[in-house]
């Protein structure tokens, strides 16, 4: 019931807390932001104390009120230490690598303090995900996961970073809320047709062990197929070589928007996927959308400037543009 009270305080001290929106980091903690309540345990603390206290008083027991004043100094005390486990802690960053939606998001949370004095057991909560951090040198990172819905942008919402130490006693807690969001990838399409023939004058061709020509002898390395040996070239070396042939792939991949018979989230998840497939063949490809051409290109630059675009595609109720 304790517990049951004090938690829903916390959370009516919180709607009225700073900050009560966004902001831009890096920030610190100092005493205007830093809130701090006795926990649980520390209410049966306080009760304990205040029945020695009566105890002692009433029965004229000396060390007995002499040991119910040292505890409540210890437990002053720790409400100042704890307290000082925040104050002049900085958040100076967030971030997270892109994930498809549906997949959870692991948002890094960059802490700085002072390196003189050490910030250990900080814990720090967002939603439903929860996770601790210590802080060695003056710096240290938490990572919480998120999870995601739709793609676009995640809009992080307010982190908790509380402490109860050191004896448990109290626990003191600041927000940090973050206007930098986050963003979500679409998520691919699970399965589908394989990526459209190669368009244009920009030939391709890659290295592949099964392809039709001839594009270089190496030297042999453990796992080569035997049929691939050149023995003429490896005799008159004296050394082994291994044939290694090109694969013709055709020219640019084009994922054009406009040729797809699908619905509208399902071209953005079709085109995902094509975007992935290409990636993994080594294919250069060029995203046409709507109002926007990217590429052609390949890499790891190239693909996440495509699934950006698609991510920040308008929603279909938005009235986006392309549906046709």
């Amino acid at each position: 019931m304790v517990r049951g009270r004090l938690a829903g305080l916390r959370a009516r001290l919180g709607s009225l807390a700073r900050p009560r929106g966004p902001e831009s980091l890096p920030v610190a903690f100092d005493r205007r932001r830093i809130y701090v309540l006795p926990t649980a345990f520390g209410a049966f603390f306080v009760a304990l104390l205040a029945v020695m206290l009566l105890g002692a008083l009433n029965y004229n027991n000396n060390p007995a009120l002499l040991l119910a004043l040292l505890l409540a100094g210890a437990g002053n005390t720790s409400l100042f230490a704890a307290h000082l486990q925040l104050s002049g802690l900085r958040v100076v960053a967030v971030d997270a690598e892109p994930v498809p939606a549906g997949a959870p998001l692991t948002l890094r949370v960059h802490l700085r303090a002072d390196p003189a004095r050490a910030r250990r057991g900080l814990r720090l909560a967002l939603g439903g995900a929860k996770t601790f951090a210590s802080l060695v040198d003056g710096a240290g990172e938490a990572r919480l996961a998120l999870p995601t819905r739709q793609r676009g942008w995640l809009r992080p919402g307010r982190i908790t970073i509380s402490t109860t130490r050191p004896l448990g006693i109290a626990r003191a807690w600041a927000y940090a809320w973050p206007a930098e969001p986050l963003l979500v990838y679409p998520r691919p399409e699970a399965e589908g047709p394989p990526l459209p023939q190669g368009a244009g004058d920009a030939p391709q061709a890659r290295l592949h062990p099964a392809g039709d020509d001839v594009h270089h002898l190496r030297a042999y390395r453990r796992g080569d197929s035997r049929r691939a040996i050149a023995w003429k070239p490896s005799a008159r070396r004296g050394a082994l070589l291994v044939r290694e042939y090109e694969q013709p792939q055709g020219a640019d991949v084009v994922l054009d928007w406009s040729t797809l018979a699908l619905a509208y989230e399902d071209r953005i998840r079709r085109l995902a996927r094509w975007v992935d497939d290409a990636e993994r063949e080594g294919r250069r490809y060029r995203l046409q959308l709507p109002r926007q051409a990217i590429g052609p290109g390949r890499g790891a630059v190239h693909r996440h400037a495509c699934l950006r675009a698609l991510a920040l595609m308008p929603f279909a109720a938005e009235g986006g543009a392309g549906h046709g």
